[in-house]
């Protein structure tokens, strides 16, 4: 199996663009609207890049087939 990047909350806000606050993360996450995030100490998590690109484009899909309806 080949190793997984992973995204801090940092680097998800910064780079990714998504200005979500951690609380509302949380509750996408549990609302299985945003990819889970993976705990890599009691206080850190991170998600995985390739779920948080594919969310990405799907949310870019959902916008671009409601503009084409």
């Amino acid at each position: 199996m080949e190793p997984q990047a992973l995204i801090d909350y940092p680097e998800l806000k910064n780079k990714k663009g998504i200005k979500y606050s951690k609380s509302q993360l949380w509750n996408l996450e549990n609302e299985n609207k945003f990819p889970k995030r993976i705990y890599l100490s009691k206080v850190r998590v991170a998600w995985v890049a390739s779920e948080i690109e594919a969310w990405i484009k799907a949310r870019i899909a959902a916008r671009d087939n409601k503009n084409a309806a």
